[in-house]
């Protein structure tokens, strides 16, 4: 099963390698990485989404609880959560036709065109996976350059929060 872990670390030198380090060691794959800083400058926010057992996730959480780096850590898939990703998509648009055929499918799926030039359309997609899969499939694979995926973010849904 996937789950998406959420830890806050402390914003050292090497913790990102320490934490990538204890899943190569333990044969544990990333799906998906995101790290960024919080609202206070000593501590990062790490999304790490993964997949396993019951047991293997609450071995990888154990294991994430022993590094001196991690401050706290939960599993936003066990509750309420929202869950979020953004697409950079790099289309071929030439010609009218197909360049108000992009615009089309861009404002069905809310998306944003971010740059434009005389062959091509960068837009931005942001949502549930399965939305920016459906917008890629809708678009076809002839006339896409380039795709850039964020991977899942998320944030427990309340007033519960990952916080010291």
């Amino acid at each position: 099963m996937r789950h998406i872990i959420s830890v806050l670390v402390e914003n050292e030198f090497g913790a990102l390698s320490r934490i990538a380090g204890l899943f190569s060691a333990r044969g544990y794959n990333i799906e998906s990485l995101n790290v960024a800083p919080t609202q206070d400058d000593s501590m990062s926010r790490m999304t790490i989404v993964t997949s396993g057992t019951d047991d293997v996730i609450e071995q990888i959480t154990k294991q994430l609880n022993k590094l001196i780096d991690v401050i706290k850590l939960t599993d936003l898939t066990e509750s309420a959560h929202i869950e979020r990703e953004m697409m950079l998509i790099k289309v071929a648009a030439t010609g009218a036709e197909r360049r108000d055929e992009v615009k089309r499918l861009v404002d069905i799926f809310r998306g944003k065109v971010m740059d434009v030039t005389d062959s091509a359309f960068t837009i931005e997609v942001t949502g549930a996976a399965s939305k920016l899969d459906a917008f890629s499939a809708t678009l076809g694979e002839e006339g896409v350059i380039e795709v850039v995926r964020s991977g899942p973010l998320g944030i427990g849904r309340g007033d519960k929060a990952l916080q010291l």
